[in-house]
């Protein structure tokens, strides 16, 4: 997957949106009801890296491996970042998309949490 096709994959879960920051920061993050889920770092010198949140047994084993890195700032909460994503596995890096944009539902009203799962399985018939 390039980077293209992973920001499409992000916008095409239910109820997901972007939100863009400009200088100083350069994030592209994807969030639900303003709680995010991943985002693309996009100024030097960490230019296009994709940080998402992992379980933490996956946080440990994924920093073991070459072109991930704990994540700035954000690795005490278990969020990695990919280095260059078109050249880590496609569907391993859907399955962690999914677990880290699930992880959010989860930390939601009860309420939204319904609304959203509705709307997915909407999306799935």
């Amino acid at each position: 997957m390039n980077v293209e096709q992973v920001r499409a994959f992000c916008l095409s879960l239910p109820e997901t949106y972007e939100k863009v920051s400009g200088e100083p920061a350069n994030i592209h993050v994807f969030k639900i009801r303003d709680k995010q889920f991943a985002y693309f770092k996009t100024s030097e010198p960490e230019k296009w890296r994709f940080s998402l949140r992992v379980s933490p047994e996956r946080f440990l084993e994924l920093t073991d491996q070459e072109g991930v890195k704990p994540a700035r700032y954000m690795h005490r909460y278990h969020w990695i970042s990919v280095v260059e994503v078109d050249k880590f596995d496609e569907n391993y890096l859907r399955e962690l998309i999914q677990w880290s944009y699930h992880k959010v539902i989860a930390s939601l009203s009860k309420k939204d949490q319904l609304q959203i799962k509705s709307a997915i399985e909407y999306d799935s018939q």
